[in-house]
């Protein structure tokens, strides 16, 4: 059984300045649990750090496109030539079908690295502050 949550957005909207792309972005997530494929982990390894494990078990490096388009990173697998599956092939347990998953990142998290070994597809991102969002006195006269 799912519950519908409402949110109110108004309630937020008066305290908020210059947010409205990132409202909107919110707001906009496609929250659908039902789409569990492939399996992904998410670690922050300290303040500025975080990866992203995905098992992509049966996918190569050439089978996978990762792209960061407006704060949003998308990873979706290419579709396979016919000619390379096994057609002796008994039974297949290992998935091989086509995906797309999609995290958004705030604005000052970067993408450092993907990396692809033994199944299991790495992304290292981190938080990078700029000098003009550092906190800053700022002197009375």
């Amino acid at each position: 059984m799912q519950n519908l949550t409402t949110f109110d957005t108004n309630k937020y909207l008066p305290y908020s300045v210059g947010f409205d792309s990132l409202f909107d972005r919110l707001f906009d997530m496609d929250l659908d649990s039902s789409n569990s494929y492939p399996p992904y982990n998410i670690s922050k390894i300290d303040e500025n750090n975080y990866v992203i494990e995905m098992a992509l078990a049966g996918f190569g490096k050439s089978d996978l496109e990762i792209e960061l388009t407006n704060g949003e990173l998308t990873i979706k697998s290419k579709k396979r030539d016919e000619s390379e599956k096994n057609h002796n092939l008994i039974h297949q347990g290992i998935s091989q079908r086509s995906f797309v998953r999609k995290f958004t990142l705030s604005d000052e998290i970067l993408v450092k690295n993907a990396e692809m070994k033994d199944g299991m597809l790495t992304i290292k991102l981190e938080r990078f502050i700029p000098e003009s969002k550092k906190p800053k006195i700022i002197s009375i006269k």
